[in-house]
């Protein structure tokens, strides 16, 4: 009975552990302003990516709001923009000097260079549109069917989907991010 009750208060504190995290909005505009009660759901998703952006020391890391926004946006995966990025340039961190590049676009087979971006943010959402009418748009709705568009290479969509999952299942073992994640 004592094993019971104990697995049973474990899965009740798991569970409270998963709810959402909630903030009271505050105007910021009046110095003397008081919460008003209103509940705001906070997004984990930004956050969870920032801190596996800045884990893998990508330069990208501040841009991961924008990542989650572009994707939201035009309905594509929060992770697969920053994934692809994962393989094709270590997060941004082996690119073309000054391309803001992480994504390998428009380097075709046996060039060292391709389409440059003005900043992070221009590539997020040049890809993001890219993928969304020149993959998803036209039927290739996975990613072995946009791999097989997008890469010379049999094992890309491979490494993608791995990557997508180790974004998926991130969680920093930094006191400091635990405390804004949960």
């Amino acid at each position: 009975m004592k094993n019971i009750l104990a697995a049973l208060t474990i899965v009740s504190i798991l569970a409270l552990l998963r709810q959402p995290v909630y903030a009271i909005e505050l105007s910021m505009s009046d110095p003397s302003a008081k919460a008003n009660g209103t509940v705001v759901e906070t997004d984990p998703r930004p956050m969870r990516l920032k801190a596996y952006l800045t884990a893998k020391g990508s330069p990208m890391a501040q841009d991961a709001d924008f990542f989650v926004n572009e994707a939201d946006r035009l309905n594509v995966d929060w992770k697969l923009v920053a994934a692809i990025a994962g393989v094709e340039s270590g997060f941004g961190q082996h690119i073309p000097t000054g391309s803001f590049n992480a994504w390998g676009w428009g380097v075709f087979t046996g060039t060292n260079d391709g389409v440059h971006f003005a900043s992070w943010k221009d590539g997020i959402t040049q890809v993001s549109e890219g993928l969304r009418t020149k993959y998803l748009d036209k039927g290739a709705h996975t990613v072995d069917e946009i791999g097989s568009i997008y890469a010379a290479s049999p094992v890309w969509s491979y490494k993608v989907k791995w990557m997508i999952s180790d974004i998926d299942g991130y969680h920093p073992h930094s006191s400091d991010l635990l405390a804004v994640t949960i």
